[in-house]
């Protein structure tokens, strides 16, 4: 089974990656400028020892430069999939990390993208290949039925596409 993580460091497909860098890019030119920007109207405005805005605005900057320092990093950690490792992997037939998988159940058919956990993203269908889903279905191939053990229960997927 195929992890998200090689040496400690976390591997990215390449559509992760350019959201990473779409989003530190956002930080860096248009959320820090908006920041200073509250912070020096806060400070105009009146006393910024008193100010709640001042405060909140200063709060805001902390969150901002956190987030950036923390994508910085996972850039400059992380292991991008090349086009030639996704096509190696989608030619196992084998759910990995960065394949399409298509599953059914009871309740009906899903796609998931698996990922790693710096990408995952449930709501748009990308799961992380360490979550208890993205684990069940790691390693498997087309036809096979597996087991995930979720906060809702024991989910029974068979997987109908790997891509």
């Amino acid at each position: 089974m195929e992890n998200a993580r090689t040496d400690s460091r976390t591997v990215l497909t390449r559509e992760g990656r350019d959201r990473v860098v779409a989003e530190l890019e956002h930080l860096r030119n248009v959320r820090r400028k908006e920041v200073a920007e509250r912070l020096q109207a806060a400070r105009e405005s009146e006393d910024p020892r008193e100010s709640t805005e001042f405060q909140e605005a200063k709060n805001e900057q902390a969150f901002v430069e956190g987030r950036i320092l923390a994508l910085e990093r996972l850039l400059a950690e992380a292991v991008v999939l090349n086009e030639a490792q996704e096509a190696a992997r989608k030619a196992h037939g084998l759910v990995e990390l960065g394949t399409h998988v298509r599953v059914e159940d009871d309740e009906g058919e899903e796609e998931y993208y698996i990922v790693s956990s710096a990408e995952a993203d449930p709501r748009r269908g990308r799961i992380s290949i360490s979550s208890p889903v993205g684990r069940a279905l790691a390693g498997h191939k087309v036809g096979e039925t597996v087991e995930a053990m979720t906060p809702a229960g024991i989910r029974r997927l068979t997987i109908v596409a790997v891509a």
